[in-house]
């Protein structure tokens, strides 16, 4: 059939399978946004109030679901404003696929009104990107970047599409999606390698991380947990793959993990590291890490291995089909000697003491777990907040805790919940977790959580500075507090009517408590709740960046 560009686009997205995209219209992009428009029964558009909460906003999608998420922006100041947006999804291996419009081909390259040469810019943040310059060409384009996106290790990937090749016209040959290329395929006799170091291990450990999350199933890393009797700690990005109540779950590992998982880790003879890359976070002394330990590393890229720790073994490939053959060959284990000492040093690990006359990170984030339940999604922004989630949040579901890791992009929260909300529809809870530092970068999007009635709830740590930076003034820098303390006069209730939606402020734990419980039962729209914080309360333990378990500071 003869169809010109932009029904092409649509009609590769429901081949696709896409039901959402997010995204800002403009010159470059009118022509496939009046296809959106005569197809919106097919395809929802959620319009944000800037393009990087779009990009947000499809990373949160893809985080909660699994599925591709999908932005549109226009040429120039629009495509430059998702930078920042796939640039996290890219550092945390998440499948997106970013549409941008350009000026008409003739005009690339002669510094036309609104153009920018994005595919340049974001090479060195996608797995791949393209311009399309024959509308010939545009339909297998977008299919592959459908393809590539979910391949292999994910990530996003850009198509650029200039304004005339959404106005051509040409044949279209309606086709089935490709399957996902999984790879399936790994060292059977490394496989056994590993079984047999496992198997000989008196102080076993599994460290993993986002790229469990990201494999075919998680099943197979709890099985291995439970059948060889192995501890476990994960990364940021890997909490709630494992239950928070799992008497092997150590805990998170890092800068501001626990005391136990550090020590173990330092101390363990076999280190199993899956779906992780030993980051700075992680590793933050790689000469010193898991030293006393063999190293097995899974990973689906092969050029994260030897990258930032050198290994003994390595395996490459999914993970979930790695551990299924890995299985059968590793023995049913207990480790009661290990799992004494490991006892011994969770007796020794960070708690903080409660205060009822204050509102403390902890007393708000076990309130917010105690009120909601075990099935709530949970977004973070980046700072002080992100490492109390982390360390607090009691969630089980695997794909229930989302934040920016590797790039830390403050101001993500907003959009992501968006994302999340409107990927898992209305009656699934979201509670979004964010500082004023981060909230203030992006709380725009409130107004577009009020137009499609989301009821999302943002709660907000204020403690009126930049608390994360500021610890770290504190501790490293002599109290010189330089540009930490914004004397911001921000009236979050005020701000929060003025957006059409309820605001709470709250100073202590029991108003917090009656706050939290009226926003659950408002399925209509957004809240906020607002909790004074002091500006002293610090993320603890902490490893400064560079040391080690011997480094670690617990108060």
């Amino acid at each position: 059939m003869l169809l010109n560009g932009s029904q092409i686009f649509v009609e590769v997205l429901c081949e696709q399978g896409v039901d959402t995209i997010f995204g800002y219209p403009g010159g470059a992009v009118l022509n496939l946004y009046d296809e959106l428009y005569k197809n919106a029964d097919r395809i929802t558009h959620v319009l944000t109030a800037h393009e990087q909460g779009a990009s947000h906003a499809a990373d949160g999608y893809a985080r909660a679901t699994g599925r591709t998420g999908v932005v549109l922006a226009t040429s120039g100041p629009g495509a430059t404003n998702l930078v920042t947006g796939i640039a996290t999804a890219y550092m945390d291996s998440i499948p997106m696929v970013a549409f941008t419009g350009n000026v008409a081909t003739d005009l690339l390259g002669r510094d036309s009104f609104q153009e920018a040469y994005i595919e340049g810019i974001t090479m060195p943040i996608t797995k791949h990107n393209f311009t399309v310059r024959r509308v010939e060409d545009l339909a297998d384009t977008m299919r592959a970047a459908f393809r590539i996106a979910q391949s292999g290790r994910k990530g996003p990937v850009l198509v650029d599409i200039p304004k005339d090749v959404t106005a051509n016209k040409c044949e279209f040959t309606p086709r089935q999606p490709e399957p996902i290329r999984t790879v399936t395929t790994f060292d059977e006799k490394e496989v056994a390698w590993a079984a047999d170091i496992i198997n000989g291990a008196q102080r076993p450990v599994i460290y993993f991380g986002g790229g469990v999350r990201s494999a075919a199933s998680c099943q197979p890393l709890r099985d291995l947990i439970h059948k060889a009797g192995i501890p476990a700690t994960y990364t940021l990005m890997g909490a709630g793959v494992v239950a928070y109540d799992d008497p092997l779950s150590l805990g998170m590992i890092g800068m501001h993990g626990c005391y136990t998982a550090n020590r173990a880790v330092s101390e363990a003879d076999v280190v199993v590291a899956i779906g992780t890359r030993f980051s700075d976070r992680v590793a933050l002394k790689p000469s010193t890490f898991a030293k006393k330990a063999t190293i097995i590393q899974i990973d689906i890229d092969p050029s994260e291995v030897n990258k930032n720790v050198q290994v003994d073994l390595s395996v490459v490939g999914d993970a979930a089909y790695i551990l299924q053959a890995m299985l059968p060959k590793v023995k049913e284990a207990t480790h009661p000697e290990w799992m004494a000492q490991i006892h011994d040093w969770q007796a020794h690990d960070y708690h903080p003491v409660s205060d009822p006359s204050r509102l403390m990170p902890h007393q708000v984030i076990g309130e917010i777990c105690s009120q909601c339940g075990p099935e709530a999604v949970y977004v973070t922004d980046v700072g002080q907040h992100q490492m109390w989630a982390a360390q607090y949040l009691r969630h089980t579901k695997s794909r229930g805790f989302i934040t920016s890791g590797g790039l830390g992009t403050m101001g993500f929260g907003y959009g992501a919940a968006i994302g999340a909300q409107m990927a898992l529809g209305r009656d699934q809870r979201v509670v979004m977790l964010t500082g004023d530092g981060s909230f203030h970068m992006n709380l725009n999007e409130a107004c577009t959580a009020v137009s499609y009635h989301l009821p999302i709830i943002t709660v907000i740590f204020n403690n009126q500075v930049l608390g994360m930076v500021r610890q770290w003034q504190t501790s490293f820098y002599g109290k010189r507090y330089s540009q930490t303390d914004p004397h911001r006069k921000t009236n979050f209730v005020k701000l929060a009517e003025g957006f059409g939606l309820k605001g709470y402020h709250c100073e202590n734990l029991a108003q917090f408590q009656a706050a939290f419980a009226e926003a659950l039962q408002n399925h209509d729209g957004p809240t906020w709740i607002e909790c004074m914080i002091g500006k002293d309360e610090k993320v603890l333990p902490m490893i400064p960046g560079g040391g080690d378990i011997n480094n670690i500071i617990m108060e």
